[in-house]
């Protein structure tokens, strides 16, 4: 099937990618007024969907709009997109809808647009030999925990850095370290696994609470606590994570090795108990 014949939900219906359309005067397409969620699914089997819808809807509340489904309508929305043979992700997209002229201001009468569909999780590179990072100052919003489409300065960040020949920018302000353009952080050293603590500069990734729930179940010690450049410069081993990248190693940061530029041992522990998560999750 090609990529405009695939199966997509927008509105209630399911229909063809090519023939799902939205109006020019969707709040979506003309402010960016909406959030969205990216959910795995590993061989038809949603990866921690709870957790997924839990972060959209607090999304959904710091925008002033209410879910739209439950979570029983949201995994029926969801199945017919799948394909049990496969490692995919579903991309769910929600605006505060279309009205009938274009205002910045918003009635809270308007039906949100609703949409869905499937994609395939690309085959993981960085398990070879990790990948390549760069610093940069962060120039978002102050909203960073709200998962909105409005993404523009996380794009510009990360393709400066893809410019460079680095996988993802890791952004810096008033000297700490916050997370990925796309993705969050984990530094390891001396024993210790650090990322930055949950707060309105960082994406509460799902990916990252997983494996904060394994670090803490295999009792390694662990820090939820502000990190400086300095700390990222000096690193034993530096980790991004997310949904569709999973847990990736980096082992070179501003063109220099991370420690002995090999993906470190913590990461292989970390790693092997995440894939026997998917695997039986």
């Amino acid at each position: 099937m090609s990529p405009d014949q695939s199966l997509v939900y927008l509105n209630g219906h399911y229909q063809p990618l090519c023939d799902a359309k939205i109006s020019v005067l969707d709040r979506g397409f003309l402010f960016g007024d909406g959030v969205y969620e990216v959910i795995p699914s590993y061989r038809g089997r949603l990866f921690y969907l709870d957790d997924h819808l839990s972060r959209l809807a607090k999304s959904l509340n710091s925008i002033r709009m209410t879910p739209p489904h439950s979570a029983t309508q949201w995994s029926e929305i969801f199945q017919p997109l799948l394909d049990p043979t496969k490692d995919q992700y579903i991309y769910l997209q929600i605006t505060r809808g279309v009205a009938a002229k274009r205002d910045h201001s918003f009635s809270d009468d308007l039906t949100p647009t609703v949409f869905a569909m499937s994609a395939d999780i690309a085959p993981i590179e960085h398990l070879r030999c990790g990948t390549q990072a760069l610093t940069i100052e962060d120039t978002r919003w102050h909203l960073c925990n709200v998962k909105a489409t409005t993404l523009l300065a996380n794009i510009l960040l990360r393709q400066e850095a893809l410019d460079q020949q680095c996988a993802e920018a890791i952004l810096i302000k008033n000297g700490l370290v916050l997370e990925g353009a796309a993705s969050n952080i984990f530094v390891v050293k001396d024993g210790v696994i650090l990322t930055p603590p949950q707060d309105s500069n960082i994406l509460p990734g799902i990916t990252r609470k997983v494996v904060i729930d394994l670090i803490q179940n295999q009792r390694i010690p662990f820090q939820e606590t502000a990190i400086r450049t300095e700390t990222l410069d000096h690193a034993d081993e530096i980790w991004l994570t997310s949904s569709t990248r999973e847990i990736i190693p980096v082992t070179e940061l501003n063109s220099r090795s991370v420690s002995s530029g090999t993906i470190g041992p913590m990461w292989h522990r970390i790693n092997t108990l995440f894939q026997e998560k998917k695997a039986h999750d």
